[in-house]
C-alpha cells in the first residue's frame, strides 16, 4: 500500500511539472525575432493581465487600410516597472496614438511581439523579454 501510494505521489509530481514546462512557450516560435517592424495606430484596447498583457492597436497599412494588429506585451508587473499602469496619468488608454516597434509573427498574421512604445506624451519605453 505504501509504494502504491508513494509512487502515485511521484507521477502526480511528474505530471504536473510536465504540464507546467508544456504551458511556457518560446518567442521564437510565434514571432520572426530577426525582423522588427515600427508602425504609429490608435490603440483599441489594452489588455493589462498576466501572465502576458495584450496592446490591440490598428495599424494602416501601404494602402492606408487600418488592420487590428495583437502585440502581446510582459506580465503586469513588467508593464508596471516600465512605468506603465492600469489606471491614472500613466495609462494607456482607447484612442492614444502609439509609434510601437514589435517582432511580427513568423506566419505572417497581425500579431507581434511588442518591444518599445512611444506614448502621446513622448516617452520612449521599452521592452526586454524574460
Amino acid at each position: 500500500m505504501t509504494k502504491r501510494f508513494l509512487a502515485g505521489v511521484v507521477l502526480f509530481g511528474v505530471l504536473l511539472a510536465v504540464g507546467s514546462l508544456q504551458a511556457h512557450h518560446s518567442l521564437a516560435g510565434v514571432y520572426d525575432l530577426n525582423k522588427v517592424e515600427r508602425a504609429t495606430g490608435v490603440v483599441q484596447k489594452f489588455a493589462f493581465t498576466n501572465p502576458h498583457g495584450a496592446l490591440h492597436i490598428a495599424i494602416k497599412n501601404a494602402q492606408g487600410e487600418a488592420k487590428v494588429w495583437q502585440l502581446t506585451t510582459g506580465s503586469a508587473n513588467a508593464l508596471v516597472n516600465a512605468g506603465l499602469s492600469a489606471t491614472g496619468p500613466n495609462r494607456i488608454k482607447f484612442g492614444d496614438e502609439l509609434t510601437v516597434t514589435f517582432n511580427p509573427a513568423v506566419s505572417g498574421a497581425t500579431i507581434g511581439f511588442l518591444r518599445s512604445m512611444v506614448t502621446p506624451d513622448k516617452k520612449e519605453i521599452e521592452f526586454v523579454p524574460n
